[in-house]
């Protein structure tokens, strides 16, 4: 099976989180001379399939074989993986169904590997993440079976393909803010303590504030008030209490407690209770280490261009295989259709994708 037939087979079969729709099944079929392991926890479904060549680094290829559900006003059906010229539609063609297929076929192809290869793939990507990479590294680590490195495939690309890889990711920390007032007729505020009000000044110095400078690996975290709620939905009682949640997509400068600090700079006195919590923590791979230098030499190879080095977008299963120990990176098709109506991708990106992974390989020991 050619590496397009092997992708439009994964893309046609229907696979919203956390069902797998049987692809890991096909999977260890397909990869019948690897050994595999299936680590499934409740409902979510996760294979780790592996082959020792020889005693050297074990390098692992990560990702998902879930997708989001497709929605509705498709032009075609969102899982018949339906070509048109140059492109193929379908959901999961970028995210990422594209870079499981490519690693798929490469891995097959692999020989004269002088280590590990193995794959590691969950149904449970797109979801709460709960049950799925984080339960597959726990029992690799018990097993003493956690990779050197790892690349994960989800998709990176900007502009064209070849242009960006992810060496780190920002963290996510939640805020939920309710501040308290003293519900009251509005023709006498004065009897009344109103949360709206006391919140428009410090709202103003607090919207989409930058927490920390930045630096050349990562933006700055900004404050992002997500949602605001508070009264009756009438025109003649002031409200009792006031919610607002909001998101900061860390860099490594800025945690929990800075934003707490934050916070209570500007709400000041005022009588209020902060809640936060975190999803994922922010890291950064080493750009002078044999993966980055590796993949970055396999892109040139394959198309001519040298990546750039990125931090920025939302978070992946990265974020759980760093912490590990194992220096990891992410290297995908272009990411400008994933998760919206008609997602899709093109021939050559899959194809060049798959040729990237297999130069990976075979120069990992050059």
């Amino acid at each position: 099976m050619e590496v397009i037939e092997l992708f439009k087979k994964l893309v046609s079969t229907k696979s919203e989180t956390p069902n797998d729709g049987g692809l890991l099944d096909f999977i260890a079929e397909y990869l019948s001379e690897f050994e595999a392991v299936r680590i499934d926890r409740e409902d979510v479904k996760n294979l780790f399939i592996y082959k020792k060549f020889g005693a050297g680094e074990h390098l692992c290829f990560a990702g998902h074989v879930d997708v989001v559900p497709a929605g509705s006003g498709w032009k075609y059906d969102p899982y018949s993986a339906t070509q048109e010229g140059e492109y193929i539609y379908g959901r999961g063609t970028q995210d990422m169904k594209s870079g499981v297929a490519a690693f798929m076929q490469a891995v097959k192809e692999a020989q004269d590997f002088k280590g590990t290869l193995s794959l590691l793939l969950t149904s449970d990507e797109e979801g709460e993440a709960i049950n799925g990479t984080v339960k597959v590294l726990e029992y690799l680590k018990e097993n003493a079976m956690l990779p050197d490195v790892c690349v994960v495939a989800e998709p990176t690309c900007e502009e064209q393909f070849g242009d960006a890889i992810k060496v780190g990711r920002r963290g996510s920390i939640n805020g939920y803010l309710t501040l308290k007032g003293k519900q009251g007729h509005a023709a006498y505020p004065q009897k009344a303590i109103n949360p709206i009000h006391q919140i428009a000044k410090p709202l103003s110095e607090m919207a989409g504030v930058d927490l920390d400078d930045g630096d050349v690996a990562f933006a700055p975290s900004k404050f992002v008030i997500t949602d605001i709620r508070s009264g009756m939905e009438v025109t003649n009682v002031t409200p009792n209490d006031l919610k607002m949640m909001f998101n900061v997509r860390n860099n490594t400068k800025t945690t929990q407690k800075e934003v707490r600090e934050f916070v209570a700079k500007h709400m000041g006195e005022l009588d209020y209770e902060l809640r936060l919590t975190q999803g994922s923590y922010p890291f950064q791979t080493d750009t002078n280490t044999k993966l980055v230098r590796k993949i970055d030499e396999a892109i040139e190879d394959v198309t001519g261009i040298k990546p750039k080095h990125s931090t920025a977008g939302g978070t992946s299963d990265a974020r759980f295989i760093a912490p590990m120990g194992v220096d990891v990176i992410e290297f995908g098709v272009k990411n400008d259709t994933i998760h919206s109506v008609n997602e899709r991708t093109t021939q050559k990106e899959v194809e060049d994708l798959y040729r990237v992974f297999k130069t990976l390989i075979d120069i990992w020991e050059k």
